[in-house]
């Protein structure tokens, strides 16, 4: 094995990351801000983007109406039933969650980061959503805990995200980017393998954009289809074509290939709600999934970062937080 810290894996996930920062094992409870979002609320759109559910990924998440201390309470539990652990991250998982009050989402952030069993927050949000004012809250978070921002970009194709109505541009995300990372907030980028009418070689031209980025981090799932979205009625009356686990497989294996080493690796499949899933259907079996990438990068001697390519200039390294 080349890369003893990566906890016997062959690519730099997320959990080892943990290990290797916390010097323990930690689990996510997800979290509802309270937020929408301006894709939904008609600054920037009607609806969300195409693939979003009504609970805009955020259907893990305890109820809005609790406050945050007890919906992390809700999540502990939860996560207590499958495994033992006395620190956890909050994940506000749910549509925008920098996307509302200042007051209010920095009274949320606070409770959150106070809390005695919180190590650490992650935030999902859009790069559009992050005004001046958002950044100081996030960079004084940060001096407190770990903080996490993630940013859903999907893809770096205009055409691609027009057709699924993402709201912004490119060069929105990329100054985002920027904007964090100056402030030495580490950054997670979202990517969706398998969008309609991309081909491989586009979704792989994705991946290989953010070894130039100063990010901690990226998170690679394919496509869902689910019920309640506009994407899934599109399916339903044309469907359209979507990963076969073997696809998949060999797929997410050249993208491993291809990211620097130092990314990491927070997710390589999806974990959508069961009851809302309309394709692919073998996603549900996220063990299954997992298994099999392993078992096959192990037979192809595979490993993270073996065909990347990066610049050379100041913004080819991304940065790990220390504590």
């Amino acid at each position: 094995m080349k890369h003893t810290n990566w906890h016997g894996k062959r690519f730099y996930s997320f959990d080892s990351y943990i290990k290797q920062t916390f010097g323990k094992k930690l689990y996510k409870v997800s979290l509802d801000a309270g937020c929408t979002c301006p894709n939904r609320d008609g600054t920037k759109g009607i609806g969300g983007c195409t693939f979003c559910s009504a609970g805009g990924s955020g259907d893990f998440a305890s109820s809005r109406t609790k406050s945050i201390s007890e919906q992390i309470e809700d999540g502990i539990q939860l996560v207590s039933k499958k495994a033992e652990t006395d620190q956890y991250i909050a994940y506000f998982q749910a549509f925008t969650s920098t996307y509302g009050p200042m007051k209010s989402l920095r009274a949320k952030f606070l409770e959150a980061i106070d809390h005695p069993k919180i190590a650490a927050i992650s935030i999902g949000t859009r790069p559009d959503c992050l005004p001046e004012e958002m950044l100081d809250l996030l960079e004084q978070l940060n001096a407190i805990k770990p903080v996490f921002i993630e940013l859903g970009l999907q893809t770096i194709h205009e055409d691609t995200a027009r057709a699924f109505h993402r709201g912004y541009s490119l060069d929105v995300f990329e100054q985002a980017v920027f904007a964090l990372s100056k402030r030495q907030i580490s950054i997670i980028v979202h990517l969706i393998l398998g969008l309609p009418g991309e081909t491989k070689s586009q979704m792989l031209e994705s991946v290989t954009y953010l070894n130039h980025l100063p990010i901690h981090g990226v998170k690679l799932s394919m496509l869902h289809v689910l019920e309640g979205t506009v994407l899934g009625e599109q399916y339903k009356a044309h469907p359209f074509p979507v990963f076969a686990p073997e696809e998949y497989v060999d797929f997410i294996i050249q993208c491993i290939e291809h990211l620097r080493e130092d990314l990491v690796i927070h997710r390589i499949t999806g974990d959508g709600p069961k009851h809302l899933l309309i394709a692919p259907l073998w996603s549900g079996n996220k063990r299954f999934v997992l298994n099999t990438i392993a078992h096959e990068m192990k037979i192809r001697d595979s490993y993270q970062g073996i065909h990347a390519q990066t610049r050379s200039d100041k913004h080819a390294t991304g940065f790990k937080y220390s504590i």
